[in-house]
């Protein structure tokens, strides 16, 4: 299967429009944002498990990033809440689930394939981050915008956003960009990005958007080497 799978070009789901598609297992359904490959595949989804559903025990060989939109995910690492960003590094398995349901946005096999090599996996530790008890910081170089910084190394920095209301941003796509709308709302080429909207840009392609009057709050993901 192949979905949003040009990276030279500009790719767009509106999440909260599409209808939640059936995974192979019961309780667990998808809205998928780009996939290339069957069940196993490189994939950006939102995943909805029902109350009770569980995922078979599974190993994650690309890694796996996922952060959670609503409810409480849970595997043997233990409980995650609505706004914890977690990576498993490749090679870590789990058993994932829910006892009274979630969302969660997940990516998986987007790793650099050198985090696999055993001398890197000796350095990778799983990282777990409960962004609810972070506080955002001003970016000194962009006004009306705030960051939480959740993961950052040679080749990509992963962040939440806050844009204050009505605010103009620019930001240049060096290898890729991705934002998913946590909150709120902006605009991006006369075209509006609501909660559970998904926009990926090409490399070199500049990010030229303005926040909602009510602001908004973004997962962003900047890649450097692609």
């Amino acid at each position: 299967m192949k979905l949003n799978a040009d990276f030279t070009k500009r790719a767009v789901v509106h999440g909260a429009k599409i209808p939640w598609q059936p995974s192979p297992i019961l309780g667990v359904e998808r809205r998928m944002l780009d996939r290339i490959g069957d069940e196993v595949a490189r994939a950006t989804t939102i995943v909805r498990y029902a109350p009770n559903s569980q995922f078979s025990p599974h190993t994650h060989g690309g890694g796996e990033e996922f952060l959670v939109l609503e409810g409480v995910f849970q595997d043997k690492h233990g409980d995650y809440p609505v706004g914890t960003y977690v990576r498993n590094p490749p090679t870590s398995s789990h058993t994932p689930g829910s006892a009274n349901g979630c969302v969660i946005l997940v990516k998986l096999w987007q790793f650099d394939p050198g985090e696999s090599c055993p001398e890197r996996l000796r350095q990778r530790t799983q990282i777990a981050i409960d962004t609810t008890q972070q506080s955002y910081r001003d970016d000194s170089t962009r006004l009306g915008v705030r960051t939480i910084p959740l993961f950052s190394d040679d080749r990509e920095t992963v962040r939440l956003e806050h844009w204050e209301a009505n605010t103009e941003i620019l930001l240049l796509a060096q290898e890729g960009l991705e934002i998913f709308v946590l909150q709120g709302s902006f605009k991006e080429s006369s075209e509006v990005f609501q909660s559970y909207s998904w926009l990926r840009l090409p490399p070199l392609s500049p990010l030229l958007a303005q926040a909602g009057v009510e602001g908004c709050q973004i997962w962003l993901k900047q890649l450097y080497q692609f």
